[in-house]
């Protein structure tokens, strides 16, 4: 569906890859940083910990970004087209 010269859908399958993205990201960091610890690297293991943490906050803003992209698309004026 597009609104207002959007595509809805893509645009919210296009948050979805960066989601995807920074999951895997998120995945690596937690790897490294028990490898890093187990090292006994603490503070290398530390702050990967807390990239992991900023890492989960990106992700809750994206999710945050889909269902105001859903708020938005209802509320938006102008013209809709939907696939029949």
């Amino acid at each position: 569906m597009c609104t207002n010269g959007i595509n809805t859908g893509q645009f919210e399958q296009m948050i979805e890859q960066i989601d995807d993205h920074i999951k895997l990201e998120r995945r690596w960091a937690h790897n490294l940083a028990h490898q890093a610890e187990d090292a006994g690297f603490e503070t290398a293991g530390e702050k990967l910990h807390a990239a992991m943490s900023a890492l989960d906050d990106i992700r809750a803003l994206l999710d945050d970004a889909k269902e105001a992209l859903e708020d938005d698309a209802e509320k938006a004026s102008g013209v809709t087209v939907k696939l029949v």
